[in-house]
Parts: C-alpha cells; sequence; structure tokens
C-alpha cells in the first residue's frame, strides 16, 4: 500500500495515505476497522473523496468557511449547525471535528500510551491530518487554527504566529468575508456584559466572544457534552467553531461544536461509553474508538473495536436505554453484514456491562 512520510513535531513519520486504513491487513499498524461501522462510511465518496494521486480527501462542507454582510453570527440554530442531521452529501461541524480527531489517529489506545499523550501530540497530528484535506481546492490546514501548546519562555514568539495565523480575519475587502475555524481545548466559559467568553487553553489573554442567544442553544444541545465534562476533572472539552473578526477587532464564534474526550483523549458521548472506555483503556491491545459523524442518536454504531482480537476483530456495541426497534434492526443488520468480525452488544436496558470477551493477556 502507499504511504508518506510527514514530519509532525520535528520527527520524520511514516504515514498511511488519506482514509487508507481499510485497505491494510488487520495485523497492519495502519490497519483501520470498516468505516461502515462508524459515521465515516456514510460520508465516503459523498462528502469525501479522495484523490490517491494527490494524496488528498477533498471535502464538502454544510457549514459556510465565508459570510456577507455585517459581523455577527450566522446560522447559529444549533438544530442546524451542530452535526445532529444525518446528511452523508455533506460534513457537519462536528462530523468535521471527527474526521480531524480520526485522521490524527486520536481514536486509537493501547495501555502502552498510558501518560504518554497531551496536548503536544494532538496539536502536531491535527495539524498534519489539516494539511492532507482541501475544501473547494483550497488546504484546510490554512483555514485551521489549532494552538500550540503555550510555553511562558517563548510567550511573544507564540503569540506572534498566532497573529500572524489569524491575520486574515482582519483583512478587508469588498468580497465575502473569510472565516476561519478553531480547534481548541476549552478552558472555561466566564461570563461577560453581554454573553460569554470562550477561554481556550494555550492561549493566554485571548477571548472568543459568543453571543448570548448563542449560548443557550450550546447550553441546550451539548448538553451531554457538557455534563460529562464537569463530572470528571480528567475530561477535555474539545470545540470547534468558525471565527471572525467583528469592526472593533473582537474575535466573535459564528458556529461551534463541542465533543468531551476522556483522559486519553479519547471522545465519549454518554455515560455509557465512559464506562466502556473505562475498561477498554487498560487492555494492551489496540483499541479504536468508533464515532458518529453525521449519525443521528437514534442510529447504531460500533462504540469501539478491538482489531488485534482473536478470532477475529471485534466490534462492541452500546443499545441505549430508549433504543426502538428500528435501532436494533439496523444493529442487526451491521452485525450481519460483518461476518468477519465478533460483536460484543451491551443492552444497557438489561442491566450491568457484560463480561468482556477481550484481553487474553
Amino acid at each position: 500500500m502507499p504511504m508518506y512520510i510527514a514530519q509532525i513535531g520535528g520527527q520524520l513519520v511514516v504515514k498511511r495515505m488519506p482514509l487508507s486504513g481499510g485497505d491494510h491487513h488487520a495485523t497492519c499498524p495502519s490497519y483501520e476497522p470498516p468505516y461502515e461501522l462508524s459515521g465515516l462510511g456514510a460520508l465516503m465518496g459523498t462528502a469525501i473523496k479522495l484523490d490517491a494521486v494527490a494524496g488528498f480527501a477533498a471535502l464538502k462542507l454544510d457549514f459556510p468557511l465565508s459570510k456577507r454582510g455585517a459581523s455577527g453570527p450566522e446560522n447559529t440554530d444549533s438544530s442546524q449547525s451542530d452535526s445532529v442531521k444525518s446528511d452523508s452529501k455533506r460534513l457537519s461541524l462536528r462530523a468535521l471535528l471527527h474526521l480531524l480527531w480520526h485522521e490524527s489517529g486520536l481514536t486509537e489506545w493501547t495501555s502502552y500510551w498510558s501518560g504518554k499523550r497531551h496536548w503536544w501530540q494532538i496539536y502536531h497530528h491535527l495539524i498534519e491530518a489539516a494539511r492532507t484535506m482541501s475544501v473547494r481546492g483550497e488546504p484546510l490546514a490554512e483555514r485551521l487554527f489549532v494552538p500550540e501548546p503555550f510555553r511562558t519562555d517563548d510567550k511573544a514568539a507564540i503569540e506572534q504566529r498566532r497573529s500572524q495565523a489569524m491575520a486574515a480575519l482582519a483583512r478587508s475587502g469588498t468580497g465575502p468575508k473569510k472565516l476561519m475555524l478553531l480547534v481548541g481545548e476549552i478552558k472555561e466559559f466566564a461570563a461577560a456584559r453581554s454573553g460569554q467568553q470562550v477561554v481556550v487553553k494555550h492561549m493566554p489573554g485571548f477571548r472568543l466572544h459568543l453571543e448570548e442567544t448563542v449560548w443557550r442553544r450550546l447550553q441546550r444541545r451539548f448538553e451531554a457534552e457538557l455534563a460529562l465534562w464537569k463530572s470528571d476533572d480528567r475530561h477535555h472539552l474539545i470545540a470547534i467553531a468558525t471565527i471572525e473578526a467583528g469592526s472593533a477587532g473582537l474575535v466573535t464564534i459564528n458556529e461551534i461544536a463541542l465533543m468531551t474526550v476522556t483522559e486519553q483523549w479519547l471522545p465519549v458521548e454518554n455515560a455509557h461509553e465512559e464506562r466502556l472506555l473505562e475498561k477498554l483503556v487498560r487492555l494492551r491491545g489496540k483499541t479504536v474508538k468508533g464515532l458518529r459523524f453525521n449519525l443521528a442518536t437514534s442510529q447504531p454504531l460500533a462504540n469501539a473495536i478491538l482489531p488485534e482480537a482473536r478470532p477475529k476483530p471485534t466490534a462492541l456495541y452500546i443499545v441505549p436505554p430508549n433504543a426502538d426497534d428500528r435501532f436494533e434492526a439496523s444493529l442487526r443488520e451491521m452485525v450481519d453484514a460483518r461476518p468477519d468480525m465478533s460483536a460484543w452488544i451491551w443492552r444497557v436496558a438489561d442491566g450491568d456491562i457484560p463480561p468482556p470477551p477481550w484481553d487474553p493477556n
């Protein structure tokens, strides 16, 4: 299989081509489980088109990266902009964050990495992943800002690089105003005279403004993510947002989506997944966390996969207590479609998490 060499944090790393992990053998370190078991499968070939020759994944987004008219949040109704709808033709804001996380290898885990994954790795791998993606022919990396790890002794240089990266926001012209994407870890939401100030880690002294109406919608739509984040101080809250500069120089959030991740930076969407991941992170074999992308919560997915399980890779499914007959039927179809994989199912309504079929070591 074709590979390429990437420079990540000063190190040269052999990487698979974008979204090619499914073409590798199950014993290969570059192997990825079938995309059809997560929300990624429905996006391939429509919202995501691969150019194997150029080594790029061309993306179609369902949110704008430019706007016309006066400054201020646009299309911020959470029912439209928070990635809930199942539309396989375009990537929602949340789905783009999931894709970046997936392509950065941040959905993978083994207990050998305990204590070794920090923002330094998150930053470099996100930047490298963005370099393999394009939107309307423009490299995604040119429109994405990820705050680099902050160091007090390099404060001035870091702030200078940040100003240069965000300089495009302040440029005026006759055409549509360009927006930028920001991916970062939320430190806190602080009350402002109007709305909220969003404080992002590794960006001390820098504030993003969130209008009050958007803040109220954010709390309703991402109630579960915010609750998970507040429930454990080891958790991290990741935001992806389109941002713009107002006439007063304030940087305002136009649209935003949130994702809670564990201490190991593995995405988690509810308490049931949290309990499962608490067990999986102790395994020496690899765990791959499944992501929802554009899938609605009423649709099943493989919440996690153990690609190194024997005799066959194992897909782990969680059936929520409110699952209906359509959920169960879709789950049966998913399991039946992959006879090459074992299935482990936890029906939450039936009781506690069942005995795990993993880690014979």
